[in-house]
């Protein structure tokens, strides 16, 4: 059957993902390289469900209690990935319902589930009878988890954070697919005129949000004889970021996470530290902004991920960067004149590029906040009086965030806040002491960022 092939690769990457606990991207990323002869169609629609799936599951689940005889957790675990996959593709694609039931019905046996079948296609039917009407709860809470496909923990969490508006346009952020934005290395002649796809974000210098086009945007999906209509680029994969960016100049990095970078401010010769810098986007912007005059001393915990660091910098011929595996709160380092404590987070504030990571356990995430002091603790002991110290996450729990702020500042008086961004006009207004950044601010991801000065002693 045409398109079997894809929703396969798409569900039986999903099943693996849910059972190992492994990062969404790079199970899919695993997939396709290891999928042989597959269309560029293909890939551009295993890609679009794999991820739209995992962005709505509790959603999903809903409308699949709504209509099977037993709940979805009672289900095996293949075929509730099935009616998964196929209600998503019946609520946000465009694919005639009964090619969807068809191709699903078909999956499931493929997967061995064949007893299942009848139960695949009532299911699925059923739910287009209903008007594929997504049940809501009455209670507000419980609604909500189920339109955003949020966990109640996690909404009670941000609800007590954040007002409820707040709340709501991040979550509606998280459930598009997400902007894709890259900086250039302005110590690279004429870089800004090879790239074709990318156009420059106002008041921010060096910035590009990469644009959504190019010819294999435009090529619908066929099933069954009929066309639908053409996938998102960036979510199903279309979209090419080495062909938009054109060069080796510039490197894929988020909004926010350049924004950390513009709060550090470092200035050329200086000496800095970036304690937790895998995969090494804010090393390398660091250094762009030093202009490679002084050293920059990159650390990331795991030799593997340094290694990133190292091929990053070289890529993009900064030579001022040293990478080197350590632990953040252990390891002995040299004096700086600024040092960034971007530290590991709950990752909250990236649901949109990372979906797996809303359905985690906030127990689990509990002892957090100590492993972040200690970094913090710690790296503060390199700075010099005088120097900048920016302590940030891309979490916008305020547990993880102004929390460990205030008590490192009653544990060190000698350290005081600043405002970033205060020479950028177009961010003067966004910066405040303790700053959380949102989507629906400025594009970025959530990200949060506080800049620390020591006093002169």
């Amino acid at each position: 059957m045409i398109g079997l092939d894809a929703r396969l690769l798409a569900v039986r990457t999903l099943i693996r993902s849910i059972r190992s606990k492994s990062y969404s991207n790079l199970a899919l990323t695993n997939t396709l390289m290891n999928a042989e002869h597959i269309t560029p169609q293909d890939s551009a629609l295993c890609r679009n469900i794999f991820r739209g799936t995992y962005e709505r599951l509790l959603t999903l689940d809903a409308c699949i209690a709504a209509h099977s005889k037993r709940p979805p957790e009672k289900l095996d675990l293949e075929v509730c990935c099935v009616l998964r996959c196929g209600i998503y593709e019946l609520l946000y694609l465009h694919t005639p319902e009964s090619a969807v039931v068809n191709l699903w019905t078909e999956a499931v046996k493929k997967l061995r589930k064949t007893s299942a079948a009848g139960m695949v296609n009532a299911v699925l039917r059923g739910f287009i009878r209903s008007g594929k009407e997504i049940p809501l709860p009455q209670d507000a809470r419980a609604a909500m988890s189920v339109q955003y496909s949020v966990p109640v923990p996690l909404l009670d969490a941000l609800c007590s954070d954040y007002d409820t508006e707040t709340v709501r346009a991040f979550l509606e952020d998280a459930a598009d697919a997400p902007p894709i934005y890259c900086r250039r290395n302005p110590l690279c002649e004429n870089s800004a005129q090879k790239m074709p796809l990318a156009e420059p974000v106002a008041g921010i210098p060096y910035a590009y949000i990469i644009k959504k086009r190019g010819e294999t945007a435009e090529t619908p999906t066929v099933i069954d004889g009929q066309e639908t209509v053409p996938l998102d680029p960036y979510r199903s994969g279309f979209f090419d970021e080495s062909k938009a960016l054109g060069n080796s100049s510039m490197h894929i990095q988020d909004l926010a996470s350049q924004l950390c970078c513009l709060a550090l401010d470092p200035q050329p010769g200086e000496t800095v530290l970036d304690v937790c810098a895998a995969p090494g986007g804010k090393s390398f912007t660091i250094a762009e902004l030093m202009q490679d005059q002084g050293h920059v001393y990159a650390y990331d915990l795991h030799e593997k991920r340094v290694g990133l660091i190292r091929q990053g910098a070289e890529k993009l011929k900064l030579t001022c960067i040293t990478a080197q595996a350590g632990d953040a709160r252990e390891t002995e380092k040299p004096q700086a004149d600024r040092i960034l404590c971007d530290v590991p987070c709950s990752g909250f504030g990236v649901i949109r590029r990372k979906p797996e990571i809303r359905y985690k356990s906030l127990d689990e995430l509990a002892s957090l906040p100590e492993i972040q002091y200690a970094i913090l603790e710690a790296s503060a002991k390199a700075l010099k009086a005088g120097g900048v110290l920016v302590y940030s996450t891309c979490t916008v729990l305020k547990r993880e965030n102004e929390d460990v702020v205030r008590r490192f500042l009653a544990a060190h008086p000698e350290y005081h806040l600043e405002k970033p961004w205060q020479n950028l006009p177009a961010l003067a207004s966004y910066g405040q002491e303790m700053t959380t950044l949102f989507p629906q601010m400025l594009g970025s991801d959530g990200f949060f960022i506080a800049r620390m000065r020591k006093t002169h002693i």
